[in-house]
């Protein structure tokens, strides 16, 4: 496997695991917490390559909305990430914010929106107990999230743990094999 493929391949734990870890931290410490909330910013960017290992195995509109709906979903997860920093040194909310600060809304709605394409993408060469489980988690993620639910950000990310992690063994340089019927 080529050194790309690896990385990509290794994202697939990578971004969820460490999101894992910040909505745990968050859950404990309070949607304030400045530790939260840098694991935050990593597991948003980690999830970045668990995005392109599933853009990889995507074929036509689907890859390509994949790609810009996931690289934008990571940006505005990484500015939620940081707004916590933020605000945990005392700073303005930047979702209470007017002007300028409500881009951040509507970004970070794409983040859910990418799990959702992955979802989507893998239906038809992955088994339905894991397209499904990406598919409820993006779902799950803008309630337990937007509504400060910690313990629904947890489970929510210990299904995407599972899910992405399912994917690891099967992974192959060039195509996701077809599940058998």
């Amino acid at each position: 496997m080529k050194p790309v493929e690896r990385v990509l391949t290794a994202g697939l734990v990578i971004g969820p695991v460490i999101y894992l870890i910040a909505d745990i931290l968050y859950a404990v410490r309070g949607w304030d917490d400045p530790t939260a909330a840098v694991f935050h910013v990593l597991g948003s960017i980690g999830y970045l390559l668990s995005v392109l290992r599933v853009v990889g195995w995507s074929e036509g509109w689907t890859a390509a909305s994949l790609l810009v709906v996931g690289a934008i979903g990571v940006a505005g997860n990484v500015a939620y990430g940081f707004n916590s920093i933020h605000v945990s040194m005392g700073d303005t909310d930047l979702v209470d914010a007017t002007g300028a600060a409500t881009l951040i809304k509507p970004l970070g709605l794409f983040f859910p929106l990418a799990l959702l394409l992955c979802a989507v993408a893998l239906r038809r060469t992955r088994p339905m107990w894991l397209v499904s489980t990406i598919g409820l988690a993006a779902v799950a993620w803008p309630v337990a999230h937007i509504g400060n639910i910690a313990w629904l950000a947890v489970v929510v990310n210990v299904a995407l743990v599972a899910a992405f992690g399912a994917l690891m063994p099967a992974s192959a340089p060039d195509r996701a094999p077809a599940v058998a019927a």
